[in-house]
């Protein structure tokens, strides 16, 4: 797939609604923080981040929300590709697994769902869900970018 569909694609994701944005962004702490505490507990956490980077991992989850309240108010599809390309890149040359991303957006939709009213988990759950689906694709074009920086070095 290439960054053109994955934008193509992003623009199939329906709105969520100004209530579902704000109630997301009423209880963003929140979230990132039994997001934080669930992520934490796994027994395969460091396999998931690597080593001595539960403080990375403490970020990305901070800045995430943070970044999904922009989008969920402000829908851009290319910054939202740029964007997700840019985090893959970033935190796999850190030492993420290609694994921790369906690990924390599986655990980023549990904890939605329980905090959220019904109403507003279900207009926000088709982003995270594109971005479950298109984790094969982030995966290849951020790998891809970072072969093509590494070979104009």
């Amino acid at each position: 797939m290439t960054k053109d569909r994955l934008i193509d694609a992003a623009t199939a994701i329906p709105a969520a609604s100004p209530e579902a944005a704000a109630e997301y962004e009423r209880n963003r702490e929140r979230l990132v923080a039994e997001v934080n505490r669930r992520m934490e507990a796994r027994p395969d956490i460091e396999g998931l981040v690597g080593r001595d980077n539960l403080d990375m991992m403490r970020d990305n989850h901070a800045n995430h929300a943070r970044f999904v309240r922009t989008i969920l108010k402000d829908f851009d599809p290319r910054v939202l590709v740029e964007t997700v390309l840019w985090v893959f890149r970033a935190y796999r040359s850190r030492g993420f697994s290609d694994n921790y991303w369906a690990a924390q957006l599986n655990v980023w939709i549990e904890v939605m769902k329980e905090t959220l009213s019904p109403e507003s988990s279900t207009r926000i759950y088709p982003l995270y869900d594109w971005f479950i689906v298109h984790i094969p694709a982030f995966t290849f074009l951020s790998g891809e970018a970072v072969s093509e920086d590494a070979a104009s070095r």
